[in-house]
């Protein structure tokens, strides 16, 4: 197989005359393939499906206010873990300091649209109250993410 450059320095592969395709079916086959579990976890052909990257960020809201900020975080926690509990949420975590005011990652599993991840997050307090916002983006990842929850729950000391 021959490769033509693009102007990003890609490597993207032509066929010559007379060369055949390979077809999917040709390609290399898992020992572990697991029919059942690829199923139940809505993974394609090669173990990925579409989830939703939420990336939290410094909302407009810039009140002092102490009590409200614990609150509407309490608020924040409370979601996070309701959202687990559904099913909704495999990933969620804060982001170091940064010059982007990025605060936070949050992926969501099993959601159907956009809208249906604005309306989750909707019923985050720090989101409705204005001191968290957030960008929204389809990220593909391994089918088998939400399959590490249950181990991540025995091994924390402390619940946050």
């Amino acid at each position: 197989m021959k490769y033509l450059i693009n102007f990003a320095f890609l490597a993207i592969p032509f066929l010559t005359i007379g060369q055949s395709t390979t077809s999917k079916d040709s390609l290399p086959s898992n020992p572990n393939f697991d029919k059942v579990l690829a199923e139940k976890l809505g993974g394609d052909d090669y173990g990925m499906k579409s989830y939703y990257l939420v990336i939290l960020k410094t909302g407009t809201n810039t009140s002092t206010d102490k009590e409200f900020i614990k609150e509407s975080f309490k608020g924040h926690m409370e979601n996070i873990h309701h959202l687990v509990k559904e099913g909704k949420l495999i990933v969620a975590g804060p982001l170091g300091k940064n010059e982007l005011n990025y605060r936070g990652i949050f992926i969501l599993n099993s959601v159907k649209s956009i809208d249906e991840a604005k309306e989750l997050l909707q019923n985050d307090l720090a989101i409705k109250n204005g001191l968290l916002d957030y960008d929204i983006l389809t990220w593909f990842g391994s089918a088998a993410l939400p399959e590490y929850l249950p181990f991540s729950d025995k091994i924390w000391k402390s619940k946050p």
